[in-house]
Parts: structure tokens; sequence; C-alpha cells
């Protein structure tokens, strides 16, 4: 067993992919429209399906809005240097919302940035 992606519903898809693309830096895998279900999936990554865990963007052409719930919290991207990654998302209109630094409690050095939706993404340091 592996895990293959992770879905978020988005309302401006094309906002999403450019900000996963251009900010966040993976690569659109794939797109596929449903007219009959009337939605669209987009499937963005670091390396193709076959080995790595993607992330799917779902686009309900006839919603304008989503309730996120309390339960949500992020998904987490392993970048080499926080604070870099940080100065490249803002310097690319990304909006960084925790700025890079040392975890509450200790030493991890960790980012949070804000996707179109509002999403948070958790940016960790490999070093």
């Amino acid at each position: 067993m592996r895990l293959l992606h992770t879905m978020l519903r988005v309302v401006d898809l094309e906002a999403s992919i450019k900000f996963y693309t251009d900010i966040m830096g993976m690569t659109l895998l794939r797109k596929n429209d449903y007219p009959e279900g009337r939605f669209t999936l987009a499937f963005l990554g670091y390396g193709s399906e076959a080995k790595n865990t993607v992330l799917e963007l779902t686009h309900n052409w006839d919603t304008d809005s989503y309730d996120m719930g309390s339960a949500y919290g992020h998904i987490a991207i392993e970048v080499e240097d926080v604070y870099a990654a940080c100065d490249k998302i803002k310097t690319g209109g990304g909006k960084v919302v925790r700025e890079a630094g040392p975890m509450k409690h200790g030493s991890t050095i960790l980012a949070f940035v804000e996707d179109p939706d509002g999403y948070k993404v958790e940016l960790l340091g490999s070093k």
C-alpha cells in the first residue's frame, strides 16, 4: 500500500494551479474535465504519480465557495531552506502567514503559506 494523493476542493482552478506550479514549484501532471458531472480534476506534484504522492485539485463548476471547517490542518512540503523558500514565495506573490523560524517548543525550522483558497501549506526544512 501507498498514499496516492491528497484532494483539495478549489474555487478558482487556474489560480490554484498557478500557485502550486509557479510559486510552489510543482508540475501539472494531468487535468481532466468531466462535463457530465460539471467538475475538473487537476493532479500536481514533484514527480510522477507512479512514484510520488501528489495533490489533486477538484473544481466543481457550480460552486463558488467552501466552508473549510475546523478539522482541516495543512499539507506539508519539505524544502531545502525554509527562509529562502519564504523569500521566493513572497517574491512570486504568495502569502506567507507564519514566517520561517523555529517551531514553538522545539527547534525544527518551519513556516506556513496560504494558497488562493486559504489552505495552509507548511514548509519544513530538509537540513
